[in-house]
C-alpha cells in the first residue's frame, strides 16, 4: 500500500518550474462570515482566486476553490497536504483526486475530504492542488492554501458551527407528514419533523408565510374525508403554535380527497395521500 501511495505522489510531483500560487505568511489571512444559517471561512490566493470552506446549517462542510476568470483550469488535479515552510522534513499526505468544473473552472471538495483539508491546516500543513494543464497550455500548476493564521480563525469558525440551526431552508421548505388511515393524531416522528420546522421559522425573520394543507385518501365518504383532512391540518397548526410559531403567518387549509399524490387507487398511493403538507415562503432579500 505504501509503495502504491508513493507512486501516486511521485506521479503528481511537479517540476520546480511549475507555476505556483499560494499566499505568503504576510499575505495569509482567513476571513470568517458567520450566522445561524451558514459559516464561511475563506482565504484569498494572490493572482489565482479564492479558497472557501462553507458549512450550511443541516449539512456537512464543503470546500470550493474559485479561480479568477482566465485561468482556464480543466481536467483533474491531485489534492495533497504539503509541509509549510516552517515544517522541514514533514512528508506530504495524499487527500484525493479531484476535478475542475468544465464550465466554471472551480473545484468542489465534499466531506470527508474537506474535513481532511481542515485537519491538515490545523496541523500547520498546506492543502495543495496540483494540476497539469494551466491556461490550456499543458503547463504544470500548483495552488496552495496557507496555514499561517489559521488556528485563530478556526476557533471562531468552530464556535459558528456549534451555533448553526439543525436544518436549512431548502431542507424544510417543502415538507409532507403522513398519517395512518382514519387518524389525525401526530406521531412522535411527525412531531420531531415539526420541531425542526418550528426551530427554523422562529429563527428566520424572512419567512413570511407557513402554508399548512390537509389531505385524505379516497376511501370512505367525501364529507368525512374533508373533515378528516381538516382535523389533520388543525392538529399540525396547533402543534406549530405550541412551539412558538406566530399564528399570524400560518395559513391553514384542508382539501379532503381532492388532491391525491397519484392517479392509481392502490395502497401505496392511498398511504402517501393521507398527509399534511407544510410549505414555507420567504421574502426575497
Amino acid at each position: 500500500m505504501r509503495i502504491i501511495l508513493g507512486l501516486l505522489i511521485a506521479f503528481w510531483i511537479l517540476p520546480a518550474g511549475a507555476a505556483s500560487f499560494v499566499a505568503t505568511i504576510d499575505q495569509s489571512r482567513w476571513d470568517l462570515e458567520s450566522s445561524k444559517f451558514n459559516c464561511r471561512m475563506s482565504q484569498k490566493i494572490p493572482l489565482f482566486g479564492e479558497a472557501v470552506f462553507d458549512h450550511q446549517a443541516g449539512e456537512q462542510i464543503r470546500f470550493v476553490l474559485k479561480p479568477l476568470q482566465g485561468h482556464g483550469m480543466k481536467g483533474k488535479a491531485m489534492l495533497m497536504a504539503e509541509a509549510s515552510p516552517w515544517q522541514p522534513g514533514t512528508p506530504p499526505m495524499r487527500i484525493g483526486e479531484v476535478e475542475f468544473n468544465q464550465y466554471s473552472g472551480e473545484i468542489e471538495v465534499l466531506s470527508p475530504q474537506a474535513q481532511n483539508m481542515v485537519a491538515a491546516l490545523y496541523k500547520g500543513m498546506m492543502p495543495t492542488f496540483k494540476a497539469r494543464n494551466w491556461l490550456g497550455t499543458g503547463e504544470n500548476v500548483r495552488i496552495g492554501l496557507s496555514a499561517a493564521n489559521f488556528q485563530p480563525a478556526f476557533e471562531s469558525y468552530s464556535g459558528c458551527v456549534a451555533g448553526l440551526l439543525p436544518v436549512n431552508y431548502r431542507q424544510i421548505a417543502r415538507t409532507a407528514v403522513l398519517f395512518p388511515s382514519a387518524t389525525w393524531r401526530l406521531s412522535d416522528a411527525t412531531k420531531a419533523r415539526l420541531d425542526l420546522i418550528a426551530v427554523y421559522v422562529n429563527n428566520d425573520e424572512a419567512v413570511s408565510s407557513v402554508y399548512v394543507d390537509g389531505h385524505s385518501d379516497t376511501q370512505g365518504r367525501r364529507l368525512a374525508n374533508r373533515d378528516l383532512s381538516k382535523k389533520r391540518a388543525d392538529e399540525v397548526t396547533a402543534y406549530l403554535i405550541t412551539k412558538g410559531v406566530n399564528p399570524d403567518v400560518i395559513i391553514t387549509r384542508y382539501h379532503g380527497e381532492r388532491y391525491p399524490v397519484g392517479q392509481k387507487n392502490d395502497r401505496a398511493t392511498r398511504d402517501r395521500s393521507r398527509r399534511v403538507t407544510i410549505r414555507l415562503d420567504r421574502d426575497q432579500p
